[in-house]
Order: structure tokens, then sequence, then C-alpha cells
């Protein structure tokens, strides 16, 4: 069992959250102008990382507020806990899915 640290709450039990799933996936800027088949990438298609990733979460059953976590999905260790529109811990300089039309690391087309 998990126990996660809302920035607005506390420390509470993971039954109170909600995954969102993977974070910093971006809106097109143009949604009118994608394909279908870039449309279905930006809906269905998410890193399959082993590792760190940083994640959606909402605390439903406390404050309903979404924040972002850097969670490992092998060891499920929580590394970081950052608010919606903060850019991930250690990728500060890194331009992050600015064109979520691309198809992530790792998809095959």
């Amino acid at each position: 069992m998990l126990l996660i640290s809302c920035p607005n709450c506390g420390p509470r039990d993971e039954t109170e959250f909600h995954y969102g799933g993977q974070a910093h996936v971006a809106y097109p800027e143009n949604p009118d102008a994608l394909t279908d088949r870039q449309w279905a990438e930006y809906l269905f298609y998410r890193d399959n990382t082993k590792g760190a990733f940083a994640e959606r979460w909402v605390h439903s059953t406390g404050c309903r507020q979404w924040f972002n976590m850097l969670r490992d999905t092998v060891s499920y260790d929580i590394q970081a806990i950052y608010k919606m529109g903060e850019p991930r811990p250690g990728m500060e300089r890194a331009v992050v899915n600015t064109t979520a039309a691309t198809t992530p690391e790792g998809a095959r087309k």
C-alpha cells in the first residue's frame, strides 16, 4: 500500500487517490489539423517506462485537486510530488512534449 503525500492535505492512503495517466502530455495546438492517425496517437499512445515515470493523480476523496507524481514503476518509490503546470523535477531545462502529435518514444507506427 502506498502512502501518497497530497500537496494540499498531506500524507494519505492511496485508496483516496485516482491515477490519471501520464503527465506532461500537451493538448495539440491545432487539433483540427491532425490526421486520424495523429489524433489516435495523441489519445492512446503513452510511454511504458520501466523506472522513473511522471504521472497525474487526483485526490478524489480529499481536496479533489490534481497533481503530478514522479514514481519509479519498478519499486513504487515516490521520488517527487509537484503541482500541475510545473516541470518534471530534473527536467527544468528540457522541453517536455511540446508537440503532442508526435509518436512517444518507443511506440511503433
